[in-house]
């Protein structure tokens, strides 16, 4: 009986928890598009509420967004709103820091959770999983020399951790993805990567 039960638990657990996850996306991107007037929304021309329809929408008139600025006109235009928030007091600081941030996160050359590192955390001794962010900078940079900025998640749920400086001589660089490195912090170490081939190493002419 128990060996069916837990079977029974290894089909269902996994199913439910990517169901209540892709619904968690969905109505997030749902709640999006109630920014936009209510003419816009889908229920003004649908008549009522699709689940889902409205996070297609989003992802629609987020994909044209960066069509139209991708264009010259377009980004002239990106560029004039950038300078109009700029000049707005208060606005200017929120604006500013969040568009940093995500223009680390989601630039290609950035450095931003491209990297799994192994890290001691909490105490010397004690080793976890983080993600590379950056080096310091401002005036943190001039008392921390080689140091890296790095992510430490908390488990189960990643999206919560610490932002910590470490020397970087402390630190060892993880021969795996940063997915693969998720999915272990995500499982509580119950699904490690699968292990690493040894690199050839090539003769010497």
């Amino acid at each position: 009986m128990r060996k069916y039960l837990i079977t029974g638990l290894l089909i269902w657990v996994p199913l439910v928890i990517t169901i209540w996850v892709l619904r968690l996306v969905v109505d997030t991107l749902d709640q999006i598009l109630l920014l936009l007037p209510v003419q816009f929304r889908t229920e003004s021309w649908l008549g009522l509420h699709v689940p889902g329809m409205r996070a297609l929408m989003t992802l629609v008139i987020v994909f044209a967004t960066g069509v139209f600025a991708a264009n010259f006109i377009g980004e002239r235009l990106v560029r004039l709103w950038h300078a109009i928030l700029h000049r707005i007091p208060f606005v200017n600081s929120i604006y500013s820091s969040v568009k940093q941030v995500s223009d680390t996160l989601f630039s290609s050359s950035g450095e931003a959770f491209r990297k799994a590192l192994l890290v001691q955390w909490p105490h010397p001794g004690m080793w976890t999983i983080a993600f590379l962010t950056g080096t310091p900078g401002g005036d943190v940079a001039n008392h921390l020399q080689d140091h890296l900025s790095v992510y430490v998640p908390t488990t189960p749920n990643p999206t919560g951790g610490y932002f910590v400086l470490v020397p970087r001589n402390d630190v060892i660089e993880l021969d795996m993805t940063v997915d693969q490195a998720l999915k272990y912090i995500i499982s509580m170490g119950v699904v490690a990567p699968a292990p690493i081939a040894p690199r050839a190493v090539k003769a010497q002419a």
